[in-house]
């Protein structure tokens, strides 16, 4: 089949390549000519696709990245694989409608068109079908297949991939979910049918409120439980040796990503718009999880005092700028408001990540630095942020005088943990 995937982020990027590598035809389209001419020249920008991977479907054919809607023409099977923020604590959907109304243009009988960007309940029924119709002539359902699968990427999971991770489906109708399975039969291992793309959008909403709620949970009994003085991580390996009725959440700096500071609210947003009622465990954990970095710059702000420094003036050398571990991927990530909080302070804010290479909101104000003994000895104060596996662990130790360790990476006595 010609596969088109509209959108080669750390969703796209990922389908496309593995749907060339089934033996489909793909192509992969996004509006940013830079990343085109990148994966044009086999250059991958997410580490969840490795270049040997790129240049072999390259090689071979089956994939080409373009910047051209023309390139979507006479696709068989398209993907919807685009961001979906918040602007201003509403839902865009812009993206989206971009991608329909893109896709409408060259929409023929037969085809099917799969949304995989998360969004709220009702939004691939009252939003992407009306575009496509309006803008193809044709009826959802009648002339071409609808459906919704949300991505359940992981960065960085290499048990749980792509392939390995059970990919829910659904359609507008029989018909419609019928061809999606049998598109995703080919490219993953299990795929798990629901009665409606409610449903399925729904789910989507659920794992990651599920987790967003635990998160800001343990969060905020870790800052409780520094303050009574008792050690949160030591209590919640304790509560995990029970086998049933617990499941263990670890506190962090905040949570980043697209997921979990921005996919609950989408649900937040639907709750309050369609039945008038607030969603009270999202408002909630968005307001702890939100201001995590805060309670980081807090820490180290007590830290410092106690070594009779000063925030202003001190040097604060981040490890980690990426939200998440073993990846670059710096959405949302809690080191950069941690950033802009020290700074903002007086701080002389340095950061360190081998992972981050597109650019971060605080390019302008942290100077960016390789992770050397010099570095590590002349910050007042280490925070580990994110735990890349290319931090070395002892190297932090033996060099830095002062470290906030996030993760509970680190032991020694001039450690404090989150």
């Amino acid at each position: 089949m010609k596969v088109v995937v509209v959108g080669l982020g750390y969703v796209g990027l990922p389908l496309a390549v593995r749907s060339a590598q089934a033996g489909h035809q793909v192509v992969g389209y996004d509006v940013d000519g830079d990343r085109v001419k990148a994966l044009s020249a086999g250059e991958s920008y997410i580490e969840d696709v490795g270049p040997e991977d790129l240049r072999a479907v390259l090689d071979a054919g089956t994939f080409h990245a373009s910047a051209e809607a023309r390139a979507c023409g006479g696709f068989d099977v398209a993907l919807i694989a685009v961001p979906t923020p918040l602007r201003e604590g509403l839902p865009d959907l812009s993206y989206t409608e971009g991608a329909a109304r893109t896709l409408a243009r060259y929409l023929r009988p037969g085809a099917t068109i799969i949304v995989e960007s998360t969004t709220y309940p009702g939004t691939t029924e009252e939003l992407v079908a009306p575009l496509l119709e309006d803008g193809s002539g044709l009826i959802a359902g009648t002339d071409f297949h609808l459906g919704y699968s949300p991505e359940r990427i992981d960065p960085g999971n290499a048990t749980w991939t792509l392939v390995t991770t059970p990919k829910i489906v659904s359609g507008i109708d029989e018909a419609s979910r019928e061809a999606v399975r049998s598109f995703y039969d080919t490219i993953v291992e299990t795929t798990v049918p629901v009665r409606s793309p409610r449903t399925a959008e729904l789910a989507k909403l659920l794992e990651n409120t599920f987790r967003h709620v635990n998160i800001a949970l343990v969060n905020e009994i870790a800052m409780f439980a520094h303050g009574l003085g008792v050690d949160v991580w030591e209590a919640i390996d304790a509560a995990s040796t029970k086998p049933f009725g617990f499941m263990p959440f670890t506190p962090g700096p905040g949570v980043g990503g697209h997921c979990l500071p921005i996919d609950p609210s989408y649900l937040s947003w639907r709750v309050e718009r369609a039945l008038g009622q607030n969603f009270r465990f999202v408002e909630l954990a968005n307001d702890i999880n939100g201001h995590m970095p805060d309670y980081v710059v807090q820490r180290v702000s007590t830290a410092l005092n106690a070594c009779h420094k000063p925030v202003n003036g001190s040097s604060v050398l981040l490890l980690g700028l990426a939200y998440k571990k073993n990846t670059g991927d710096a959405r949302e990530s809690p080191a950069v408001r941690a950033a802009q909080l020290l700074t903002a302070m007086g701080a002389r804010v340095s950061g360190a990540d081998p992972h981050v290479v597109e650019a971060t909101p605080v390019d302008g104000i942290v100077r960016r630095v390789e992770v050397t003994p010099d570095e590590l000895a002349a910050a007042d104060i280490v925070v580990l942020v994110t735990d890349h596996d290319a931090f070395d662990v002892d190297e932090i130790i033996r060099h830095a005088p002062l470290v906030l360790d996030c993760r509970r990476r680190l032991a020694g006595p001039q450690v404090e943990r989150l």
